[in-house]
This record gives structure tokens, C-alpha cells and sequence, in this order.
């Protein structure tokens, strides 16, 4: 990974910090994004201290807000020529409805509208690094979703896994078409699922799922073995050129039947670019 530029999001804590750090020990240039900076700024000194890389660089992100994503995109692209690999990692549930700072509901404007215009918006930087790859971490609860165009916002009986379900779906369907779309450029882009990992991204979204999260953390795997397949897609000669797939435990696997809607996917791309004011 020496002379490679990563942009890792979600990367204060939990599965983005472990991704962070190995990417770092393996002698990339790594940028992490999260909305913690006091987070931030530790996780940066025990990486540097860990590894002995300096090449690391913590930029404060609020995910969920659409003016925060166009600023910190300017940000990197003027610091940075090059972006090899752009690792889409934040995400979290949310027991109660609530919306973003642009008036949406906040697990489909963190979990999937965050990743789309992050993404969209780095794309240039992304095709004239090529070979270049794009992750973008899903989870195995997207089999059980489908898209509601009727209500993308879950504004009808709410319920946070539901919600966390269908965002996860949509960014299987966006890591598709984007997959598509990119077709000769160079540019790899593939969807994970990292486990069901003991993390504190769900511990305070309230609630019934919040409980169940509680309840049920000591049997989840540890932030090590939930960012493995991530890792891989990041750094592994076995995945170079391959695109457009769903990986589990390091394997590629086969996602949900609704995931391969063709025409949803194109649907939801569209809906998601009205969404973020950008073209289709």
C-alpha cells in the first residue's frame, strides 16, 4: 500500500478504526473521516504510535449533512491529488425516527445518501487514480428489505431495524449500479458485510433495538475480525478488477434477490441524486 492515498469514514472507532490502522501499517497514506475530532484526534496518535506512520490525517465529517460532505470533499481534493481506495464505513441505527440537518430521515441520510454524494463527489479523483476501488459496508439484515419508493424515508410505522435494513439494501443496489456505471474506468466497487460486530454504533439509538443490542453485544465478534473483509477488498491482489460483488467473510457471495433489480437500482440512483441535488 506504499504511495496509495485511503479515505476511510467512520475510522474514530469500532470496525474504522482497525481498517485505519492496518491500512497505516501497511504503508498507505490514510485519511480518516468521523464527526468525533476529539475521537479523532486520539485514534490518529495511537495509530502513529502503533504503526510508526505519520502519514495519516483526521478531517471532522458529519455524514448525515449534505453541506458538510461538499466541504470536506474540498477539503481533501485540496490537499490531495490521489484517492486509491475510499473505504465507506460510518453508519448506525436509530431506535427513534429522526431527521438530518437537511430535513431527512437519518438512517437513510447517514447510512445510504452519505456514502452516494461522498462517493459521487470524490468520483473524478477516484478515476484519475485508476486502479482505484470503492468498499462500502452493508450487512446481511439488507435480505430482508426491499425499496419502498413510496416511503424512503420511513415516515409511516416507524421501526429503527426496518430503517437500518432498508438503507443497507439501498447501498447494495448503489454499490451495483455504480458498479455499472463505472465499467471501463478502472474504478472497483463492491459491498461487504462485516459480521454482526460489538461496536457502540447502536448503543444509544434507543429503544427496543437498543436493548436488543445491549443485550446481545457479548456475542458479537470484535472490531478485528469484522473489518477482515474490508481489509481485503482494501488491499488484496485476488480482488484487483473485480467489481460489482457482495462479500462476506472474504468470499463473494450472493445478496438478496431484490438487491439485482436492475430497474431499482436505476430508480433509486435517480431518486438518490434528488435527494443530493446532484445529476443522475
Amino acid at each position: 500500500m506504499l504511495g496509495k492515498v485511503c479515505m476511510v469514514t467512520g475510522a474514530a472507532s469500532g470496525i474504522g478504526a482497525v481498517t485505519a490502522q492496518t491500512l497505516a501499517q501497511r504503508g498507505a497514506t490514510v485519511v480518516l473521516l468521523d464527526r468525533s475530532a476529539t475521537k479523532g484526534v486520539i485514534v490518529i496518535d495511537q495509530i502513529k504510535r502503533q504503526t510508526g506512520n505519520t502519514a495519516l490525517e483526521f478531517m471532522r465529517v458529519d455524514l448525515s449533512s449534505q453541506r458538510e460532505i461538499h466541504q470536506l470533499v474540498q477539503q481533501f481534493t485540496s490537499r490531495y491529488r490521489r484517492l486509491d481506495v475510499l473505504v465507506n464505513n460510518a453508519g448506525a441505527m436509530f431506535g427513534e425516527r429522526q431527521e438530518s440537518v437537511d430535513g431527512i430521515e437519518m438512517t437513510f441520510a447517514l447510512n445510504h445518501l452519505g456514502y452516494f454524494l461522498l462517493t459521487n463527489l470524490l468520483l473524478d479523483t477516484l478515476k484519475a487514480s485508476a486502479p482505484a476501488r470503492i468498499i462500502n459496508t452493508s450487512s446481511r439484515s439488507h435480505a430482508r428489505a426491499q425499496i419502498n419508493f413510496d416511503d424512503l424515508e420511513s415516515r409511516t410505522n416507524y421501526m429503527g431495524l426496518s430503517a437500518y435494513a432498508h438503507s443497507k439494501l439501498a447501498i447494495v443496489l448503489f454499490t451495483y449500479e455504480l458498479a455499472r456505471r463505472l465499467e471501463g474506468t478502472g474504478v472497483t466497487a463492491n459491498a461487504l458485510h462485516p459480521g454482526i460486530v460489538a461496536t457502540n454504533f447502536a448503543m444509544k439509538g434507543g429503544g427496543i433495538m437498543g436493548l436488543i443490542v445491549r443485550l446481545f453485544r457479548p456475542f458479537f465478534i470484535g472490531p478485528e475480525q469484522g473489518a477482515q473483509t474490508g481489509i481485503y477488498l482494501a488491499t488484496s491482489s485476488e480482488v484487483e478488477g473485480v467489481t460489482g460483488k457482495y462479500f462476506v467473510k472474504c468470499k463473494a457471495v450472493q445478496s438478496s434477490p431484490a438487491s439485482y433489480d436492475m430497474a431499482v437500482a436505476s430508480r433509486l440512483w435517480d431518486a438518490s441524486a434528488k435527494y443530493t441535488n446532484l445529476q443522475g
